[in-house]
C-alpha cells in the first residue's frame, strides 16, 4: 500500500513538473513607439516562467529590419535568459526587401548619425520601461547595420554595461566619442570581410585603446560579412563561435 501511494505521489509530481514546462514559454509582442513624431515598432521577447527582474538586453538589427532572421536572433538571445528589446531604427513598417532597399534605406541613418543616435535611445527607453527588466543590468547587441549604431549609442554615454557588435563597421567615429563609452565592448568581426576590413577595424581599435575602453575582439578566419548566413565551412565555425562568446560575455557582464 506505500509503495502504491509513494508511486502515486512520484507520478502526480512529475505530471506536475510537465505541466509547469508546458506552461513556460517564450512571450513575444510589438511594442508601437515614437521617437520625435516617427512611429516605430519593435519586437520584445521574454522568458514569462521567469519571476522577478532580470537583466535587458537590446537588440539592434541588421539592413534588413525585422527580416526572419532578426525576429530569430533575438528569439535566441532572450533563452539566454533576458528580456530582449529588438528596436526599431527605420520606421513602423519599414521592411526592405532586396539589397538595393536595404542599402538605400541604411544610408539615411549613416549620413545623419543624430538620428541614428535617436532611434537607438528611443528603443533603450523603451527596454528600460519594460516591468520585468532591471534598469541596472542592460546590454545591447548590434548586427551588421547594428553594430554601427550600437557604437553610436554606447558613444552617448548610454547607461549600458556593454555592447556586442556582431560583424558591424565602423566607419566615422573619433577618439572624441570613444572616450564617453562607459561600459565593454565585444567585437566579433570576420577576418575576411570586405564591408568593414582590417584597416577599419584597426582604425576603432586604436579609438578604444587611446580611450582606455574595456574592450575585446574575437576575429573569425575565413570569414566574410555577414557569417552569421554562413556560406562557407570556416563562416559555419564563426557563426557556432560568435554565440558562445556572445553567451559568455552577457554572463559575465550581467551576472546571469
Amino acid at each position: 500500500m506505500k509503495i502504491a501511494r509513494l508511486v502515486f505521489f512520484v507520478l502526480g509530481a512529475a505530471m506536475f513538473l510537465q505541466a509547469g514546462v508546458a506552461r513556460a514559454a517564450m512571450k513575444t509582442h510589438w511594442i508601437d513607439y515614437k521617437q520625435g513624431d516617427a512611429p516605430l515598432s519593435g519586437y520584445l521577447v521574454y522568458d514569462d516562467a521567469v519571476q522577478g527582474r532580470r537583466p535587458g538586453v537590446l537588440m539592434i538589427h541588421d539592413r534588413s529590419g525585422f527580416s526572419e532572421g532578426t525576429l530569430a536572433d533575438a528569439q535566441m538571445i532572450a533563452k539566454l535568459g533576458y528580456v530582449v528589446f529588438a528596436e526599431d531604427i527605420f520606421g513602423k513598417g519599414v521592411v526592405p526587401k532586396t539589397v538595393p532597399e536595404m542599402m538605400a534605406t541604411i544610408a539615411i541613418y549613416d549620413k545623419d548619425r543624430e538620428l541614428m543616435r535617436a532611434r537607438a535611445l528611443a528603443g533603450l527607453d523603451v527596454l528600460k520601461a519594460q516591468p520585468m527588466v532591471d534598469p541596472a543590468k542592460l546590454a545591447s547587441v548590434g548586427y551588421c547595420f547594428g553594430g554601427t549604431t550600437g557604437v553610436e549609442l554606447i558613444e552617448t554615454g548610454a547607461p549600458l554595461l556593454g555592447f556586442v557588435s556582431v560583424h558591424g563597421a565602423f566607419q566615422k567615429f573619433t577618439p572624441e566619442g570613444a572616450k564617453n563609452i562607459k561600459g565593454r565592448v565585444l567585437i566579433l568581426h570576420g577576418a575576411e570581410d570586405p564591408v568593414a576590413p582590417m584597416e577599419e577595424l584597426n582604425a576603432v581599435i586604436s579609438q578604444f585603446r587611446a580611450a582606455k575602453v574595456d574592450f575585446e575582439v574575437n576575429l573569425y578566419s575565413g570569414a566574410a560579412h555577414g557569417f552569421t548566413k554562413p556560406q562557407n565551412p570556416s563562416e559555419v565555425r564563426a557563426d557556432d563561435e560568435y554565440k558562445v562568446a556572445m553567451a559568455r560575455f552577457l554572463k559575465d557582464l550581467l551576472g546571469h
